[in-house]
Formats: structure tokens, C-alpha cells, sequence
């Protein structure tokens, strides 16, 4: 403990002192620089997603927090990571990817935007490797992203080493999650870093039928990663089961997603979007992200129905009739793109910061307001 000099000392002193002792930054005034505020955000490939998640702002993935991305099955959990690290490495941030599941292609990350040269793969043989690899790479001068998927699939040493029982190695992993980031979270802020996790959502098995129906899914992990995590994001099917998009011939090309902010230290927490993220042998992957946009702006009052027709008001009072198949074709009118992305700015980000409008507007989406799209 720093010994302060005989007499009151002010704060800026003793802030300085403790510095000294420590060799580093360790004692801040929140009035000029505050570590914990995100100074940079990570796009997720979702101008939609992006607009939700930081209260009046425009955000994405939180650089130098932990970030959790769970979904069902087929929900394109490791699709919108590979976008999402392509979004970093444009920003100059390298990327590593620990992977335990085994099913990473690599002309599929090249399609979704990484660059191969400077994105590391890392096979993910045990939870404690992949943490202390963190711990080591971060102690160089990189600026790094550190994508684990997944984190349900990846296993404890002693479950390696151990039978298949699985009472033999019960809560493991947990404690072992605990640890790490007790060690962990402090460094990745320090040094700029993100920690995107993504998980499995797991089926609550529960004998409160109330609860059952509140909190349907779990993810693996223990209730410490549930701390870490500054933002949750959970990816289900649209619909009650599983939607997905077609090809003319009728055969599976990607998945209709309804992503929900399960947490967020964002002032945005249960949050929903909606979008489309392709994965089949298309030349088009990942999230879909202007054909989202006609969703976005279906709570404005700028954007009009009247049976097929749908009619966009420009800030000047004129208008535009289109129809909801010409959409993406109507966005190619950089008019009209502007003005899309004016309104997902005011209605979606500004009036929840706002508070104006009807809540259901922001935490409820009404599927029948969508009609469906073949593609």
C-alpha cells in the first residue's frame, strides 16, 4: 500500500502515487479518461444489430470487453463471427480463431472478408489452453480479437484425460471459466483487446414450468461467464422453428434469424432484430444486411403501406412508391439509401435513446408486419 507524504494530500496526487508504485495506469480520473468506455465498436455485418445495441449510437462488438454470440443450431453463429472478423482486420486488428468444432472453411472466411495471412487458427484442445494462450498473446503489442467457438464444445484437461463419465469431471469447466476470467478481463480492457465467445443454447431443464416458459434456454459456461460478458447476443430461428431460406429449387441456402440482446451494459438489453444470414454454396454468406433494413424502419411513420405498395417520405415531403420485392433494387438509388439509413438513425437508435414511441415498438416484433420473401 502507498504511504502518502505527511499531510492531506489532493486526489490528482494520490493518483499519481499510485501509479508510481504500480509502474503502470492503474488509477484514473473518470473526468479525463475513463478506461471502462468503449472507444471503439466492431461491426457485426447487421447495420440493424449494430444500431440496437448501444444506446444512441451506432455500435457492434465492444472493443476490450467479452462478448458472448450463442444460437440454436443453423442460426449462423460462426458466420457472423467470420464477418465480424473480417470487419476487424479492416480496422488493423489481428485476429485469432480457437476452434473445437472442427468445421471452419477456409474459402468460406475468405468469401465472408479475412484475410488469411493475418488470421490465426488455433485448434482449441482445452478450455486452459485457449485461456492461456490469451494471457500470452496479450502480453504482446498486438491488438487482437479472440474468437472461441465454442466455447460448449470445448473441454476441460481433465475431461481429455478422464473417462466418460460425466460426474467424474462435474462443474470443471465452470471453475476453471471462474479463474480464468478473474484473471483475464482487466488485461483484455487494458490492452484493447475483444474476447467474442460463442456458445450453444441449450434447451432450461427445469421442474418450474414458470420458468421454463421465462428463461427457455441456457448456455454452457457457469454463472461467472455470465458476469463477463458485456453484451449477450442470442441467435434463434425467426419463427417458432427453424425458418430458412430457400433457392429457387427449393433447396437451403441460410437461416432467418431473430437475434436478442439477452444482456447488455449498453442500456439496451432485450433488444430484437431481425435477419437473414446465407451459408449454403452461394457466392453471397453471411448476414444479409440491406434486405434487413426494410424491417428496421417498419416502426417509422416515414414508410407507408397501402396493400402491395409500400411508399418512403423523403425529409422534404416527397415520396416513393415501390413494392417489397424491388427493395434491395431501390436501395441501388443513393437518394433513397440515404434516407433509409437517416431514418434507421432517428427512429431505431435516437427514439429508444429518447424514450419516444411505444416501447413494443423496440422490445417486440410483430411477424406479421413482414410479409414473407422468396428468394
Amino acid at each position: 500500500m502507498v504511504k502518502p507524504k505527511t499531510g492531506a494530500l489532493d486526489v490528482d496526487s494520490i493518483r499519481k502515487l499510485l501509479n508510481k508504485k504500480a509502474g503502470r495506469e492503474i488509477a484514473h480520473s473518470l473526468k479525463e479518461d475513463n478506461p471502462t468506455e468503449v472507444k471503439e465498436w466492431i461491426p457485426t455485418g447487421s447495420r440493424w444489430l449494430d444500431s440496437i445495441i448501444c444506446k444512441g449510437n451506432l455500435a457492434g462488438i465492444p472493443v476490450g470487453k467479452v462478448v458472448e454470440i450463442a444460437g440454436l443450431e443453423a442460426t449462423g453463429k460462426s458466420f457472423m463471427a467470420a464477418q465480424i472478423a473480417g470487419n476487424a482486420q479492416k480496422m488493423g486488428i489481428d485476429v485469432v480463431y480457437f476452434d473445437s468444432e472442427s468445421a471452419i472453411d477456409p474459402g468460406f472466411l475468405e468469401r465472408a472478408g479475412c484475410d488469411l495471412d493475418r488470421l490465426m487458427y488455433v485448434q482449441a484442445e482445452s478450455v486452459e489452453f485457449v485461456l492461456e494462450t490469451i494471457e500470452e498473446l496479450l502480453g504482446t503489442d498486438n491488438k487482437w480479437l479472440f474468437i472461441w467457438d465454442s466455447l460448449a464444445l470445448t473441454p476441460s484437461i481433465s475431461d481429455v484425460e478422464g473417462d466418460f463419465n460425466p460426474q467424474s469431471s462435474m462443474a470443471v469447466k465452470p471453475r476453471i471459466l471462474s479463474k480464468g476470467m478473474s484473471k483475464l478481463t482487466v488485461p483484455i480492457a487494458n490492452k484493447q483487446a475483444t474476447f467474442l465467445v460463442l456458445n450453444q443454447l441449450k434447451t432450461n431443464i427445469t421442474r418450474s414450468p414458470s420458468e421454463a416458459m421465462t428463461t427457455p434456454w441456457v448456455t454452457p459456461g457457469g454463472k461467472a461467464m455470465h458476469y463477463a460478458y458485456s453484451l449477450r447476443i442470442w441467435l434463434t430461428g425467426r419463427k417458432a422453428k427453424a425458418a430458412f431460406v430457400l433457392d429457387d429449387n427449393g433447396f437451403r441456402v441460410g437461416s432467418e434469424v431473430k437475434a436478442k440482446l439477452e444482456k447488455s451494459r449498453f442500456g439496451t438489453a432485450g433488444r430484437h432484430c431481425n435477419f437473414k444470414i446465407l451459408w449454403g454454396n452461394t457466392d453471397a454468406v453471411g448476414v444479409q444486411d440491406e434486405e434487413s433494413w426494410f424491417d428496421a424502419i417498419q416502426i417509422s411513420d416515414n414508410l407507408k403501406q397501402s396493400g402491395a405498395w409500400y411508399t418512403l417520405v423523403f425529409e422534404d415531403g416527397t415520396e416513393k412508391k415501390f413494392q417489397r420485392k424491388r427493395w434491395t433494387e431501390e436501395l441501388k438509388d443513393e437518394k433513397f439509401r440515404e434516407r433509409v439509413l437517416q431514418i434507421i438513425d432517428e427512429d431505431v437508435i435516437m427514439k429508444f435513446s429518447n424514450r419516444e414511441g411505444s416501447a413494443s415498438d423496440f422490445y417486440e416484433l410483430e411477424e406479421s408486419k413482414v410479409p414473407p420473401v422468396k428468394e
